[in-house]
């Protein structure tokens, strides 16, 4: 097991992934071929479905397909696994998202998260985007952690896992390139002059990262190289190195 701190989130939550019937789960979409399959068979897209979630304001069933353009809201306990496309998201407890429509019905140009927290991770293609309350992040190719604490002012973390990823809150600006872990926070109010401010890796696990990105035939820049690095949040394989916001 990877390491990770915990802020605001339990142990349970994050070992989600290892639970028998989502290795199962997990194993049957891939076996029977992803997304593209279960967009032409007409099955459904949702990998996995635990408590109560509410899609579009509905009780959502096993059954049903997400595009975008819908509403998730999953309750206490509650979580959603599902893919659209070449992108795939794990939607934690107590979250409220759109996805919202791109060029087709399968294709997500914004995840807005309005709360919660949500393990994503994006396939190549065009502009895309992830806009919390406090940050916004223009997303290429990569794999992402995101999390909007809406008892702190709605603050927001985001980690950059791996990939290349355009930041910005308020005026302020940074572009992510990370091979191990790059996070931040989005300050609902400036912190030593700056909204974006440099953070810890937290709330988060290298598996389920790398359990999310198999669901889209994907797989993460630690497992491409073979090795992890120094879990810190500056985003490098090898330790030492600053984190692209440090003074």
């Amino acid at each position: 097991m990877s390491q990770h701190s915990l802020r605001n989130r339990t142990e349970t939550e994050l070992l989600w992934f290892r639970r028998r019937h989502f290795i199962s789960a997990a194993a049957a979409w891939t076996a029977s071929g992803g997304f593209a399959a279960a967009h032409a068979q007409r099955r459904s897209n949702v990998v996995q479905l635990e408590g109560d979630v509410l899609l579009n304001g509905l009780r959502m069933r096993p059954d049903n397909f997400v595009q975008s353009g819908d509403r998730i809201d999953t309750g206490p306990g509650s979580t959603v696994v599902f893919a659209i496309g070449n992108s795939a998201f794990h939607v934690r407890q107590n979250s409220r998202i759109t996805v919202e429509r791109g060029t087709t019905l399968n294709t997500v140009s914004v995840l807005r998260m309005l709360t919660g927290a949500v393990v994503s991770v994006w396939g190549r293609g065009g502009s895309r985007q992830i806009v919390t309350p406090t940050l916004t992040a223009g997303i290429r190719g990569t794999g992402v952690y995101t999390e909007v604490f809406d008892q702190e002012a709605y603050r927001s973390y985001f980690c950059n896992c791996y990939g290349t990823v355009e930041l910005a809150a308020g005026n302020d600006r940074a572009l992510s390139q990370s091979s191990y872990h790059q996070s931040f926070w989005a300050q609902a109010q400036p912190r030593g002059g700056r909204l974006l401010t440099p953070a810890r890796a937290i709330n988060h696990t290298d598996e389920e990262v790398e359990f999310v990105a198999s669901l889209v035939a994907q797989r993460t820049a630690w497992r491409v190289l073979g090795r992890t690095g120094v879990k810190d949040g500056a985003g490098h394989m090898d330790p030492g190195r600053a984190h692209p916001l440090a003074r």
